[in-house]
């Protein structure tokens, strides 16, 4: 397993859980010196990865770009997959299937996560999870054109009412003719949902793709409560070799929660 840490470069996300922000090169070299292997990246938009902008960090420091969020669709413009409007939804789509062209320049997945919305304003929850199922099935095509990946992480209740457990999203996701998409697992989501997230990281099996490490409480993992031990142990008899990404909030400051993600990776993971 992996460590990995988040940059966000999106300006409506501040103070939101990511752990650099902003200056990619230079916050990917932070993370390095670490000990990160790999960083995440929740850009603003396609654009914002065109070599005109983004700096070949592989090249330049030889880290993998573990992730890209796709988040900045909802955060800044409130487009999701399963909204009321079908102009919205095709908005949606459009911009996860732009951000897919732009992260194969680095070969990276792309992550859906609150970008897959949630049911209601007149939408049933079988209305939304038919437009879901539709969406993930043709960027999912568009994925395995690319030679990469999409990552669809399922919520708590209270950021989406569509697929909050891993038990419901194996079973929305085996019935889709979508072979490019795996789950993101994030720890603070699971830890609100399941009755025991090492179990339930079980129930994903080969469908696990990428892990979001973070305590009970958004924090550095390793700064609160969540038992890391059951967790490990079940990563490892799944034999997970993806990265556990530390998307987190940057308290007491970056370079605090960079450290004690990275003595957490080490203690329990490595």
């Amino acid at each position: 397993m992996k460590p990995c840490v988040t940059i966000s470069l999106v300006e409506e996300a501040r103070g939101g859980p990511f752990v650099y922000w902003h200056d990619p090169l230079e916050n990917a070299k932070k993370a390095q010196a670490l000990g990160f292997e790999a960083i995440e990246i929740f850009p603003p938009g396609p654009e914002a990865l065109d070599a005109s902008h983004f700096p070949d960090i592989p090249a330049l420091t030889g880290q993998r770009i573990a992730a890209i969020g796709s988040g900045a669709g909802w955060v800044r413009h409130q487009w999701h997959l399963t909204h009321p409007s079908p102009s919205i939804r095709h908005q949606a789509r459009a911009f996860i299937a732009q951000l897919l062209v732009a992260a194969a320049r680095f070969d990276a997945p792309v992550i859906i996560g609150s970008m897959q919305g949630r049911h209601g304003q007149g939408v049933s929850k079988e209305q939304a999870l038919e437009w879901l199922g539709e969406a993930l099935v043709d960027l999912s095509k568009q994925a395995q054109s690319l030679g990469t990946w999409i990552y669809y992480e399922p919520l708590n209740r209270y950021e989406s009412n569509l697929l909050n457990t891993a038990k419901d999203t194996v079973r929305f996701l085996a019935h889709l003719d979508a072979p490019r998409i795996k789950v993101l697992a994030d720890l603070f989501h699971m830890n609100i949902e399941e009755a025991n997230v090492a179990g339930a990281l079980l129930e994903y099996g080969s469908m696990l793709g990428h892990v979001h490490l973070v305590d009970n409480h958004r924090q550095a993992a390793g700064s609160g409560s969540m038992p890391y031990s059951p967790i490990a142990a079940a990563l490892k008899h799944m034999g997970y070799q993806g990265y556990l990404s530390a998307e987190v909030f940057p308290l007491p400051d970056s370079a605090s929660a960079a450290a004690r993600t990275m003595d957490t990776c080490q203690r329990w993971f490595a």
